[in-house]
């Protein structure tokens, strides 16, 4: 089986940064770890297995190849197509969001 780098983009960095200032001020340390740990739980998902990610927002917005895929235990999306080579994630997102309105920011990589 092969194990694809997964990559995040700088506007992944700052959303998981976001999240983890937010974890660490509203519920404390553990509740910050606990989310990287979900993180790099996610990212080694996709790493081995990239197209179990739901399409469904590549549907919605008309990006072929765009998926998804679920934190355990947060309520955050990891947004991500598989490239040549690698998992390009783009995003980190809570899923309470307006997702297609934060994927269409000025400076997502569409």
């Amino acid at each position: 089986m092969k194990v694809w780098p997964v990559i995040p983009r700088a506007l992944a960095q700052e959303d998981v940064a976001q999240a983890l200032d937010y974890y660490r001020d509203a519920a404390g340390e553990t509740a910050a770890l606990g989310f990287v740990a979900a993180l790099e739980q996610a990212f080694a998902h996709i790493a081995r297995h990239p197209t179990t990610g739901s399409p469904r927002y590549a549907h919605a917005l008309d990006l072929p190849g765009l998926r998804c895929w679920p934190l355990t235990r947060y309520p955050y999306l990891v947004f991500y197509p598989q490239q040549q080579g690698h998992i390009d994630v783009w995003r980190v997102l809570h899923g309470a969001r307006d997702i297609p309105a934060w994927l269409a920011d000025e400076n997502a990589p569409m």
